[in-house]
């Protein structure tokens, strides 16, 4: 495996590591260092890499590292785990940035191929679309979920930025998006026209108060990501550094932890990344919480359940609506209790779409659809299966 791209991680941060407890994370992880090179990887599920591009930035960082984030995540303790983690250090920016989207995409593609889920610190937030271009050989379509005040579809006819990333990955061949959903979205930072876009490709947008009112309306969503991308801007001044702070609304600190944990839960998901740190010198909160919404994402990872494989009868209830004519089937898992409904095929030559036949859902989807309501989730994966 070719991991020339990526530097040690800080001599600075491997002394401060000789003070932790032996029961630490910091004990427990590989870590690539200058003594001993890159880890063995063999049997590794989570690798650490941080990003140090923000050149695409609008908000750029002019001492961007992650020292202070490794120094907080090393000093927390496992939960009862079963995961083997390493960092891989950091990868620098390139002569230009699509130099460092290259170096990203062929990093990523080795881990994901080897069912290692990189964990990607940012940078700006544009370096999803390098993650996103790192499954253009390894599946037909990507689905990908941006946990951000903004739905960063921006102008695609202008140079890529941290706010205009998701266009690219719109119009940008090959084209592999099947679903992009926006979590946290807040109004008057978007335009009329990007939310009637939103509206007219059938993708998905959850509103920052619906998802405050209730966090499990992340769920299902997560539960058929491959790859999140969160902004650290989604999240609300008062609970970062001055130097991050953007916006007086935004999710408080145990709303993103649990963001974090479901996209760890999901079995689809195999990336994830959080975007547009900015460093303080005087203010270690933003450090500490995006330590712990690795650690919340980790910790998810160790609840994955095998749910949704649906090939045994004791396993897994099935239920059958109508609903305007049109047949609903549901499949409620007998070890979760989780749900998930059929998507019928419209054609039988897109064979994109095959591994997208069962949608995630919920209880209430369900119910609805007793009361011959057609779920919104359901209604917009059909149509752009018909597409």
């Amino acid at each position: 495996m070719n991991f020339s791209f990526l530097s040690p991680v800080s001599e600075t941060v491997l002394e401060i590591m000789q003070d932790l407890s032996m029961h630490a994370l910091g004990s427990k992880v590989r870590i690539h260092s200058e003594k001993d090179g890159l880890p063995n990887l063999d049997g590794v599920s989570v690798a650490i890499i941080g990003v140090l591009e923000q050149r695409n930035s609008k908000t750029p960082d002019t001492y961007l590292h992650f020292n202070n984030v490794r120094n907080d995540f090393y000093n927390l303790f496992p939960g009862s785990w079963n995961t083997t983690i390493a960092d891989l250090g950091d990868l620098k920016p390139g002569e230009t940035v699509e130099d460092t989207y290259f170096a990203l995409k062929e990093t990523l593609s080795i881990l994901i191929n080897k069912k290692i889920i990189p964990i990607v610190l940012g940078g700006s937030q544009d370096l999803t679309y390098a993650n996103y271009r790192a499954y253009d050989a390894l599946m037909p379509m990507v689905n990908v979920v941006n946990v951000d005040a903004c739905f960063d579809l921006g102008d695609a006819s202008k140079s890529i930025s941290d706010r205009s990333f998701v266009g690219k990955i719109i119009l940008d061949e090959p084209y592999n998006l099947f679903n992009y959903a926006a979590i946290g979205y807040q109004t008057y930072f978007n335009s009329q026209e990007e939310l009637d876009l939103i509206k007219k490709l059938y993708f998905e947008a959850y509103r920052l108060g619906d998802v405050s009112s209730n966090i499990r309306l992340v769920e299902p969503v997560m539960r058929d990501a491959h790859l999140v991308s969160i902004d650290l801007n989604a999240v609300k001044a008062s609970e970062v550094s001055v130097s991050q702070q953007i916006s007086p609304n935004g999710f408080d600190g145990k709303e993103i932890c649990a963001i974090a944990r479901y996209a760890g839960i999901s079995n689809k998901l195999s990336s994830f990344g959080i975007y547009n740190y900015k460093v303080s010198i005087n203010d270690s909160a933003t450090s500490m919480l995006l330590a712990q919404m690795i650690w919340y994402f980790i910790e998810g990872l160790n609840g994955r359940v095998k749910d949704d494989d649906f090939s045994k009868d004791e396993e897994f209830q099935k239920f059958i609506t109508l609903v305007e004519d049109q047949e609903l089937i549901f499949f409620k898992s007998l070890i979760t209790n989780r749900w998930w409904v059929e998507i019928p095929f419209l054609s039988t030559v897109n064979t994109k779409l095959k591994k997208h036949t069962l949608l995630p859902c919920t209880l209430q989807d369900y119910k609805d659809a007793c009361n011959n309501i057609i779920p919104e989730r359901w209604f917009k994966a059909f149509q752009k299966n018909s597409l």
